[in-house]
């Protein structure tokens, strides 16, 4: 029995070391990825990325950032057909998380509207009415779970922001969703890579943008 107690604590020990060790290189390797300006910086950073949620596969937020880095990718890449591609990949990544997890969070919401914005982004005239749906069903859930996700209402900003006024967009529109973000941005403590916290700088860039008018 004593033997048995030991052999027990021997492999909870490892399982709990294991689940650690993928904080360090996940922060690191994201937070060179989120910072950099540099296309191909930015596809290493997301394949290193790629290759943590595999290695990790069992942690559902290194699912969720492999997807994000892949749509990030995708709305600076230029090629539709590698736009497409680097999607795919995200969506896949974000469905390993869901099937970690075994249920949707807030977070895993977030980044399926992000990727159906993606979509809608590659080509806007005919993809607009599936995707811009799927993009508001997923920040209505992402709200409903926790309506003090600051990124709910900087993905919402964002999209209005490069909507043509026209259709109910530009910065005027966007504006509110932008000041709404900035104080629940500030309440997140940012200091643990397994709560996302990723979009504050950004949205506090478009709302400087808002202000400065038309």
């Amino acid at each position: 029995m004593r033997k048995f107690i030991i052999a027990a604590v021997a492999v909870f020990g490892t399982y709990a070391s294991n689940a650690q060790d993928y904080k360090a290189p996940l922060e690191k390797t994201f937070g060179i990825f989120d910072t950099s300006t540099v296309m191909e910086n930015k596809i290493e950073m997301a394949n290193k990325v790629s290759l943590i949620a595999k290695k990790w596969s069992g942690e559902w937020q290194t699912h969720y950032y492999a997807g994000l880095c892949k749509t990030v990718l995708s709305y600076m890449e230029k090629d539709a057909t590698k736009r497409d591609a680097y999607l795919d990949e995200a969506e896949k990544e974000h469905d390993d998380a869901v099937s970690v997890q075994k249920k949707e969070n807030d977070e895993t919401y977030v980044l399926a509207a992000m990727i159906a914005n993606a979509r809608l982004a590659v080509d806007g005239s005919t993809r607009w009415m599936k995707y811009g749906k799927i993009f508001t069903a997923n920040l209505e859930s992402a709200k409903k779970l926790n309506p003090d996700n600051p990124r709910i209402y900087y993905l919402d900003g964002t999209a209005k922001l490069f909507t043509p006024k026209a259709f109910g967009g530009g910065k005027k529109a966007a504006m509110p969703y932008f000041e709404k973000a900035a104080p629940l941005f500030e309440k997140e403590a940012g200091a643990d890579i397994t709560k996302p916290h990723w979009g504050k700088d950004r949205n506090a860039m478009h709302l400087a943008e808002c202000k400065a008018g038309e």
